[in-house]
């Protein structure tokens, strides 16, 4: 075999790779030797089979076989032979009329990882600031724990209902005089100022009491779901059949027993553990984007374009898909293509700290443990089929270039945990405010390791300013160059197949079936 360098500018190499005819037919013979034993065909004894007769009928697959199997190897021993560290899948191509008893000549293009001193971690300083969890936030919590675990009870004889109390009602929606589908209902309750149904609905029924028949006119909002009914003006006839109000709450044992606990202490003590755990997350995101900070900010080396182009894709992808789900997808496509350039760089820093990092945690022994590496993929199943999760298992312990992938997100918290505890952190308390202040004013807040905001906020950029930098691409796994053929990953359970989440616009319909589900908070 022949390896003849023909490009070395860079981070970018080339090669030409000429495997010999005879290497290959030597292989084609071994394996025709292999399984003519094997071969049944009339008119010859079990394993008789001519190796003639052999290679007329299964040839051509053994050739293809053999073929694959020479290239492969031949990618081993160039990568070794050159000491090589991919950074992406070399791009290999078999030159145009290659034919069998002809030497196999390839073309080889790829791009290296650059070599990156391991950096010196004398003087690294940083700032951890923390947030108090106070008695007044418990009371709180507990106070919203109450709010979703109200009783109502009937009101005084003639007592008319207020904001806070809830009626039980029947109603007609019609529009144009006419009753629209699903806008009728009978002993439906309704929490007034809770804000369950659309703007006017409930405001409009401050002031009755039992036994009123009243007609309301609303307007659909113009986002309302139903195609129908969207800023249309409607009227319901209301008939009122009893109003309640809430009970008192008292924060003691008894509402402790409620929810399944021994005691008001015993709540409180989860409580505070959970905000405590809370705003300790917000601290570890200000210190890791002040110490990726000052990680970029001491080091500039140059990155391999395909991984550059690859973080980017990743990137754009997401932003995309969160501009369609804006109010304007049209002006928010705008927006972020504005800003296409920013977030070019972004991709950059992520790639070259992702191998800062991975520089520091090999120098250091920093590992993911074949025990942790089981537990990732244990959790990564569940995003899948039962009966697809055992071959999801077999795939990624099958691909390199896949376990690096989802091991890396826990290498990088390890090398920045081995980075918490070299540097000289100092402690200050601060308010819950002045931590996310803090977080959002860090220079360039971690672009390199921060996820693209779930929205594309006006005025600032929001992958910079916004997002947790808990996820930079560590390239802890260099990548393996390795031109065997890829098994197909299974197939991820449909969104619907995990949960199904109610539409934000049903929560303001008029007349819920069921209770809404809870709008989910934006993370970051």
């Amino acid at each position: 075999m022949q390896i003849v360098e023909t490009t070395n500018e860079g981070l970018k190499r080339a090669y030409t790779v000429t495997i010999p005819a005879g290497d290959i037919a030597a292989r084609v013979e071994g394996e025709v030797k292999k399984i003519a034993p094997q071969i049944k065909m009339p008119g010859f004894r079990p394993g008789k089979v001519p190796a003639n007769l052999v290679r007329k009928m299964h040839g051509a697959q053994l050739h293809s076989e053999a073929l694959q199997t020479s290239i492969r190897d031949a990618m081993d021993k160039l990568v070794a032979d050159h000491k090589l560290r991919p950074a992406m899948q070399p791009a290999v191509a078999l030159a145009e009329g290659y034919d069998v008893g002809k030497d196999a000549e390839l073309t080889v293009e790829l791009e290296v990882l650059p070599v990156v001193e391991t950096p010196s971690l004398d003087g690294l300083k940083l700032e951890k600031l923390t947030v108090p969890v106070t008695d007044e936030q418990v009371d709180e919590a507990i106070g919203r724990i109450a709010q979703g675990q109200k009783s109502f009870t009937d009101a005084e004889e003639g007592a008319v209902a207020k904001d806070g109390d809830q009626i039980i009602i029947d109603f007609l929606g019609k529009v144009d005089g006419v009753a629209f589908e699903g806008g009728a209902a009978e002993d439906t309750p309704l929490e007034l100022g809770a804000g369950r149904f659309i703007p006017g609905f409930e405001e409009q029924l401050v002031g009755v009491k039992v036994g009123d028949e009243k007609i309301i006119t609303v307007t659909f909002p113009e986002e309302y779901p139903a195609e129908n009914l969207k800023g249309k003006e409607a009227t319901f006839d209301i008939t009122v059949k009893a109003v309640k109000v809430a009970g008192e709450f008292e924060a003691n044992d008894e509402f402790a027993k409620m929810l399944g606990l021994e005691s008001i202490e015993q709540l409180r003590g989860l409580l505070r553990g959970q905000l405590e755990q809370e705003t300790a997350g917000l601290t570890r995101t200000q210190m890791k984007r002040a110490l990726l900070d000052q990680l970029a900010a001491g080091h500039d080396f140059a990155v391999p374009p395909s991984m550059v182009e690859a973080e980017f894709e990743q990137i754009w992808q997401q932003l995309q898909q969160e501009a369609q789900g804006e109010e304007n997808p049209e002006d928010a496509l705008k927006e972020i293509e504005a800003e296409k350039d920013d977030y070019r760089k972004i991709a950059e820093r992520r790639v070259r700290l992702g191998l800062l990092l991975s520089e520091i945690g090999q120098a250091n022994g920093v590992q993911v443990s074949a025990q942790e590496m089981e537990m990732l993929i244990r959790q990564a199943q569940q995003q899948y089929r039962e009966e697809d999760r055992q071959r999801f298992a077999e795939y990624v312990r099958s691909e390199p270039l896949v376990a690096a992938q989802l091991r890396a997100p826990l290498y990088e918290d390890k090398v920045v945990d081995f980075l918490f505890d070299k540097a000289e952190v100092t402690e200050r308390e601060v308010t819950k405010e002045e931590l996310q202040a803090a977080i959002e004013a860090e220079d360039g807040a971690a672009p390199a390791a921060a996820k693209p905001a779930k929205k594309a906020a006006p005025k600032k950029k929001a992958a910079k300013e916004e997002a947790p930098a808990e996820d930079a691409p560590a390239a802890e796994a260099e990548a393996v160059a390795e031109e065997k053929p890829k098994k197909a990953a299974p197939k991820k359970k449909a969104a619907a197949e995990d949960a199904p989440v109610a539409d934000e616009a049903a929560e303001e319909a008029p007349a819920p079936k069921k209770k809404a589900a809870p709008k989910k908070k934006a993370e970051g």
